[in-house]
């Protein structure tokens, strides 16, 4: 039986909802709120006195990659100690010190990249990195998104992350091939510039050739940028990174 395109729109526009209500749980204020009440009750236990948690970026977006600030005069024992108690709540990324430090993996098991690939995922649901009109250059309007696309990947330095452009299939293959290439090194080297180390990351254009499923290849929708995190074994100087000044 053929369902009623009305019927069929209003399904659409329920999944787009549940889709973003999905990204706001893993990013949205709720999420951080939650995580910095536990992080509070994790730094007292753990005896961190003098030491925050912040759940949210320097440009105040929520994130699940807190920034540890205070406690200067704790010993350095009991600061190890916080940070690894805080980076142990469920749901919470990397942990860093907000003189650029941050905790290091302490085992030998590789890293998993589940929560970086969903948080990008989530982060892309419902925003796309765009281009100037047909070109590499990415949209001014954009950067903001690349800035949280850095920061949920900071966590997984040491992994391979794979930069992907697609196009739709206007215009000539080859012509395609080229400007997705150069869409994916554009937003390689936006990373590098926010920190992302460059060898761990791998760019290709891929064209039209892979729309989005259930799109039609013309559809402008299929220009886009898309991420997959691999697993591979992180980068651990030591332990804990030991703390920069302060």
């Amino acid at each position: 039986m053929r369902r009623s395109p009305i019927l069929a729109a209003i399904a659409g526009a329920v999944l787009t909802a549940t889709l973003a209500l999905a990204a706001a749980g893993v990013t949205g204020p709720g999420f951080a709120a939650r995580l910095s009440a536990e992080a509070r009750q994790t730094i007292a236990k753990a005896g961190g006195k003098g030491v925050t948690a912040r759940f949210h970026t320097d440009e105040g977006w929520p994130s699940r990659h807190p920034i540890l600030r205070g406690g200067e005069r704790l010993d350095e024992a009991t600061r190890t100690r916080t940070a690894r108690a805080v980076a142990a709540i469920p749901g919470v990324g990397g942990v860093r010190w907000a003189n650029g430090t941050r905790l290091a993996t302490l085992t030998d098991e590789p890293t998993h990249p589940l929560h970086c690939q969903q948080d990008v995922e989530a982060l892309l649901r419902t925003r796309t990195v765009r281009f100037e009109e047909g070109s590499a250059a990415i949209d001014k309007d954009s950067q903001e998104l690349v800035d949280e696309v850095a920061a949920a990947l900071r966590p997984c330095l040491g992994a391979i992350i794979a930069i992907a452009g697609h196009t739709d299939n206007s215009g000539l293959e080859p012509a395609n091939l080229a400007l997705s290439q150069a869409r994916a090194d554009a937003v390689r080297g936006a990373l590098v510039r926010r920190g992302i180390p460059a060898d761990g990351l791998r760019a290709k254009g891929l064209g039209s050739g892979k729309p989005v499923e259930g799109l039609d290849p013309a559809d402008p929708a299929n220009r886009r940028i898309e991420f997959s995190v691999i697993t591979a074994m992180p980068q651990r100087p030591t332990p804990v990174d030991p703390p920069g000044p302060r």
